[in-house]
C-alpha cells in the first residue's frame, strides 16, 4: 500500500480540446470556443467529462497493463474546469489490496497548478 503510480501530465492546447470534442462528438461550443465558454460562466474552453475520465483510465492502465481490469470508479467529481492552456496531471496511489480477490483500490485525483480539478476518487482494479 502507498505505492505511487507514475504521474501523467496532459497539456491542453486548444488543438487537443478541439480534437477531443470532435472525437467523442461533443460539439457544444463550451469545449472549443473560449468566448462562448466565458459567456456561460466558465473561465474559457474546457475538456468535457470523457477526457478526464480517460486520463484516469490511462494512468491505471499504464500501471496495471493487460493484467488489469477496472471494476469500479467512485468519487469522480469535476470540481474545477480543465481549461485550454493548463496542464492537468493524474496522481494515483495504492490505497488497499485484497490479495484473495486480487483487487487493488487506488486513490486517484487530477490536479493543475491551482489544486485539484477532479476527485479525489477511487478505482478498483482486478489484477488477473
Amino acid at each position: 500500500m502507498g505505492e505511487q503510480l507514475p504521474v501523467i501530465e496532459y497539456p491542453l492546447p486548444v488543438y487537443r480540446l478541439v480534437i477531443e470534442a470532435g472525437a467523442n462528438r461533443d460539439f457544444d461550443s463550451i469545449h472549443h470556443n473560449s468566448e462562448h465558454a466565458r459567456a456561460t460562466g466558465a473561465p474559457g474552453m474546457y475538456a468535457n467529462t470523457l477526457f478526464p475520465q480517460g486520463m484516469w483510465e490511462r494512468a491505471v492502465r499504464d500501471w496495471a497493463g493487460s493484467r488489469g481490469f477496472i471494476r469500479a470508479l467512485r468519487g469522480f467529481r469535476m470540481g474545477r474546469f480543465n481549461t485550454a492552456g493548463s496542464t492537468p496531471r493524474v496522481i494515483a496511489e495504492v490505497k488497499a489490496v485484497d490479495v484473495e480477490r486480487r483487487l487493488v483500490t487506488l486513490s486517484v485525483r487530477t490536479e493543475d497548478d491551482h489544486g485539484v480539478t477532479v476527485g479525489p476518487g477511487e478505482m478498483d482494479v482486478e489484477l488477473r
